[in-house]
Parts: C-alpha cells; sequence; structure tokens
C-alpha cells in the first residue's frame, strides 16, 4: 500500500520505518527537515509539504497522521484538508482525546473525508515491531486500512472498538490503567527498600518477571532499570502527566464510574512535581523504558530525554 506519514518523532518515525520493511509505500513529511531525510535514506518518499503528500497519493488517499495531541492536530488538518477528495481517509494515530476525535472526524465527513483515530500502544519497540492499535471511525474506511493495521501489529493485537472516538477513548483508558500499574510496582518498590533487608532490586524484578501473577514487560523494565542502577540514581522522581491520565479521570467523574486507583496515580504524579519519593523514580524509568519518555537528572533538575 503506498500511505502519506505526517509526523516523524519518536513514535512516527520507528513507525514509518517498519512499513517501509514490510513492502510498503511511504510518503514523509515532518516539520524537521532533517527527520524527513533520516527516513528519505530508509527508502521513503521525501514529501516538501502537504500538498506533495496528498499529491503523490493513489485515490482514496490514506494519510496517517502521527503529530502531538490538540493544536498540531488542528494545524496539519487545515493544511491537508484542501488537497484531499471525497473519500479519502485520514488517521490520528496520536493520543487525541476523543472528544476532540469526534468533532473533527464530523467536519471531515461533511466534506466527505473519512477520519480513522487509532489509538497506538507497544512505546518505541512496538511501533518498530509490532505494535497494539484501537480503531475507532467508519467501519467502511477501517475494512480498507485492516491489511495496513495487520503489518503493523503484533498477532491479535488491533481490531475495530465502534464509532467515531471509540479508538481513542479505548487508548485513554488503557493509558489510565497504564499509569495504575506503574504506580502500584513503584510503590512495591518502595516499601522492598523500607523494609531494612538487604534486598537487590533487580533480582527481585527478575524473579517477579519469570511466572509470578505480576510478571509483564513493565515488570521487565523494571529490571532492565534496576540492571542499570539498583537505586535508580541516574533519573530524578518527577513524573509528567502526558494527559490521557486526567482525561481518564474527567471521564470517570462525567459518566459516574468509580476509578480510584487511577485518580490516585494521577494524584501521585502532581505530588512528584515537588516532592520525590523512590516509587515516583520507578515509575519515571518505567516510562523512559518502553516510550523514551524524557526524565529529569537528580539535583540539577535538568530534562533528559
Amino acid at each position: 500500500m503506498k500511505i502519506g506519514f505526517v509526523g516523524l518523532g519518536k513514535m512516527g518515525f520507528n513507525m514509518a520505518e517498519h512499513l517501509l520493511e514490510l513492502g510498503h509505500e511511504v510518503v514523509a513529511f515532518d516539520l524537521s527537515a532533517e527527520a524527513v531525510t533520516a527516513i528519505a535514506a530508509k527508502g521513503a518518499m521525501a514529501a516538501r509539504s502537504l500538498q506533495h503528500v496528498a499529491g503523490e497519493l493513489p485515490k482514496p488517499r490514506v494519510i496517517w497522521l502521527m503529530v502531538p495531541a490538540g493544536k498540531a492536530v488542528d494545524a496539519v488538518l487545515d493544511g491537508l484538508v484542501p488537497f484531499l477528495d471525497t473519500g479519502d481517509i485520514v488517521i490520528d494515530g496520536g493520543n487525541s482525546r476523543y472528544t476532540d476525535t469526534v468533532a473533527r472526524a464530523e467536519k471531515l465527513r461533511e466534506q466527505g473525508i473519512r477520519m480513522l483515530d487509532i489509538g497506538t500502544s507497544g512505546g518505541l519497540e512496538g511501533a518498530r515491531h509490532g505494535a497494539c492499535m484501537m480503531a475507532g471511525g467508519e467501519r467502511e474506511a477501517y475494512d480498507l486500512v485492516e491489511p495496513l493495521l495487520r503489518d503493523l501489529c503484533v498477532g491479535n493485537g488491533y481490531g475495530y472498538m465502534g464509532a467515531s472516538g471509540a479508538g481513542h477513548f479505548v487508548k485513554m483508558v488503557h493509558n489510565g490503567i497504564e499509569y495504575g500499574m506503574m504506580q502500584a510496582i513503584g510503590e512495591g518498590f518502595d516499601l522492598l527498600r523500607a523494609s531494612g533487608y538487604d534486598l537487590d532490586n533487580e533480582t527481585v524484578a527478575r524473579v517477579w518477571s519469570n511466572g509470578s501473577v505480576i510478571r509483564g514487560w513493565l515488570m521487565e523494565l523494571a529490571e532492565k532499570a534496576f540492571a542499570r542502577d539498583g537505586q535508580l540514581g541516574w533519573l530524578g522522581g518527577k513524573v509528567a502527566d502526558s494527559g490521557e491520565g486526567r482525561w481518564t479521570v474527567e471521564a470517570a467523574v462525567e459518566l459516574g464510574v468509580s476509578a480510584p486507583i487511577i485518580t490516585g496515580a494521577l494524584f501521585e504524579r502532581f505530588r512528584s512535581q515537588s516532592s520525590e519519593s523512590f516509587s515516583n523514580k520507578v515509575v519515571a524509568a518505567l516510562r523512559h523504558g518502553f516510550g523514551g519518555h524524557a526524565f529529569q537528572k537528580p539535583e540539577t533538575g535538568e530534562e533528559k530525554a
């Protein structure tokens, strides 16, 4: 399939490279000329503009956006839509708020353009070698791009969630659950640290990663982080709030659903901005491990990617 790809950040670049390796043709654009040059070296067609992206694609066009939520998505759509035609498909693969997605999809529908919201999980490793994707939007549009999702994802790692916004809603809740899981892991290691036993955190994480009820990728990332330094002295304990956790809590309030674990994890991230704890350092290490998220260096507070 020949596809347009807009947004070559950490996730976007890895996804575009993955598509190229699978034999798809990619017409790529980013505000960073350096990123475009780098993906062109991998075999993509370098686009000079959004108009250039649209002009190089067969109809119905399929254009995948991997840009930050909010104004960046609207800016790309405003610049792209004048060059699209009825039946074309725009995919928002970022972490947009589902209510924004519903409004954007309705606006595009009035112009005959179809929009899919595809929440993407799996971090940088998933983007490069096989992700997990949750899709919302018109079923017919989903069916057209389903072979693309099959190639991009691990086995059984993608699916159609429902009408516009459903993909981003499911991904939002996924990230809220992620907040709670990471917080529980962090608090557990904080408790171990306070126990008085001479415990090796790397050994504990390794054992828990093999055969235990709480085994999984996050625990494997904890093991790798502790292998680097058993006390995580290489990073500070401030944990950023990227938005999805807030939206999950807000949705829980609006829908009258009790979500104390996710809410508590969100509030703990707020607290981490002024009061450091070992549990927050664990969470910061996990976030850096799966998503390459920046972390604060200890003492200096300098942010490091």
